[in-house]
């Protein structure tokens, strides 16, 4: 029997390896429920929290919970998040919620429905669907193909077009975690999942997902169900030494050292631009360093005001900005200027006393700088300066900071045009570093290293599944193979 086949074969099985798991979000605790379920006994996950869940993070608030992480669950069909809860009546399809939206201009003059309905759908159309890929950015594409359009329009304010245009550019960053449309690649290979894309958790919270993973109980809040005894919070990795072929140490930020046979990593895309350097020893190989610096993970934040009584009128559903040019010069010298990047508010579903906002990139950064008390300053500011209606003082306001966070530094991932020009992409991320022999030694997941569901829960959750799914193969092979 070879030396691959005796380490293989003899010295390890599904009973006996060593399999810590760095990071509990979905990609985390996917891995390790289905490693558990396939029969692995030593399954460990290492939390740098105080808390399970990663980016997803449903708190209570208000009358109910929010989620100040991951909120939607992004189309139907082949996403894995919407199999599991589709017949379980605790999620709702939001619909077409963004023809309700009210688009206010900064001397609080209302874009008419009519001029709405000419220049939205153009901007929606400038979009490439899944199929088109192209060179350079999807600022250049969008740019080019919607005043393409907007030029064939007789007698159009281009004024308020280019708002308009402006205000969809800021939206569309929400969805794709950039600080702006021309730092996206054309050539994303991203899969939209077919099916309402808003689906909604209402009363329950993305957290609703990890516990049907888990299969925790439904009395018990803090239950982990098949993790319980498996996770350790608090337990921040400071270093992972892989060097060799035998087993890798872990040593975390209170000296305590761990070893293992196998590492699966779901931290961050933004950790890993943090901390690749002294993270792992020896450091890693150049192509997944070339993919850590080409993808990027953005910065999206939310707001949430809380009111003692619904605070818009019943035909205000949500609202966007649109900036005036003078006022947008103005605005950029003064202490407020963070708020330009503020895309708009919309009322909490289920939650009718809830405001919630958005804001994207580096304004998003600065904010988190902020006290409280400060944000709440220049939302308010910004409300005065465009709502044509008073809104009263909340109750209660809150505001996350996903960037600031060591153990995040962002919000979701996307590919880039300097990915395109390295030649590489999530499947350099995800690529395993394995011995001589075969066996997975260090290993990657997390929504970044998805090729086609980046930026997602469901893309996570498949890829930690994924990892799972490839030491559970590395172990199932014949052994046959190994003999000599």
């Amino acid at each position: 029997m070879s030396a691959c086949g005796l380490s293989s074969a003899v010295l390890k099985t599904r009973q006996t390896a060593r399999i810590v798991i760095i990071g509990s979000g979905p990609a985390g605790i996917a891995a390790a429920t289905r490693l558990l379920e396939q029969g692995f006994k030593n399954v460990t996950i290492l939390e740098a929290e105080n808390r399970i869940g990663g980016r997803i993070n449903t708190i209570p608030f208000a009358d109910s919970v929010v989620d100040l992480g991951a909120q939607w669950c992004h189309g139907e069909e082949n996403n894995v998040v919407y199999e599991k809860v589709k017949d379980l009546s605790i999620v709702q399809k939001t619909g077409d919620i963004e023809s309700t939206v009210k688009f206010i201009r900064s001397n609080r003059q209302l874009v008419s429905d009519e001029l709405v309905s000419t220049l939205r759908p153009l901007a929606d159309n400038a979009m490439p669907d899944d199929s088109v890929e192209f060179e350079g950015s999807l600022g250049d594409y969008v740019t080019n193909r919607f005043w393409q359009e907007v030029n064939k329009l007789p007698n159009v304010d281009r004024k308020v077009a280019t708002e308009l245009f402006e205000s969809f550019k800021k939206y569309e960053c929400s969805y794709e975690g950039s600080d702006h449309l021309f730092e996206v690649s054309g050539q994303g290979h991203y899969e939209t999942c077919k099916g309402d894309p808003l689906v909604h958790w209402c009363d329950k919270g993305y957290k609703t997902f990890l516990r049907l993973l888990m299969n925790s109980k439904e009395d018990q809040p803090e239950d982990l169900g098949l993790l319980n005894g498996h996770v350790e919070l608090n337990k921040r990795v400071a270093q992972i030494n892989w060097e060799g072929a035998g087993e890798l140490k872990l040593r975390c930020w209170n000296g305590e050292i761990l070893t293992a046979d196998h590492v699966i990593c779901t931290v961050s895309l933004g950790v890993l631009k943090d901390q690749h350097e002294s993270l792992f020893v020896p450091a890693l190989p150049e192509a997944k360093v070339r993919a850590i610096k080409g993808l990027k993970l953005g910065t999206v934040n939310k707001f949430f005001l809380e009111y003692t009584a619904p605070p818009l009128p019943k035909d205000w559903p949500s609202f966007n900005f649109l900036w005036l040019e003078r006022d947008l010069q103005e605005l950029r010298g003064s202490k407020y200027f963070w708020v330009e990047s503020v895309t708009g508010f919309h009322i909490v579903l289920c939650q009718p006393r809830l405001l919630e906002g958005w804001i994207i990139g580096e304004h998003a950064r600065y904010m988190e700088t902020l006290t409280e008390e400060e944000v709440l300053e220049g939302l308010e500011w910004l409300f005065r300066k465009f709502l044509p209606f008073d809104l009263p003082h909340p109750q209660r306001f809150l505001r996350t900071q996903w960037h600031s966070n060591p153990n995040f530094r962002g919000s979701y991932s996307f590919r880039t045009p300097l990915a395109d020009e390295l030649r590489t992409g999530p499947w350099d991320l995800e690529a395993p570093l394995v011995d001589v022999c075969g066996k997975p030694r260090l290993q990657f997941a997390g929504e970044a290293s998805s090729k086609t569901h980046y930026s997602t829960v469901h893309g996570a959750t498949e890829t930690g599944w994924r990892e799972a799914d490839r030491l559970n193969e590395y172990y199932g092979r014949d052994k046959k193979t190994s003999q000599i």
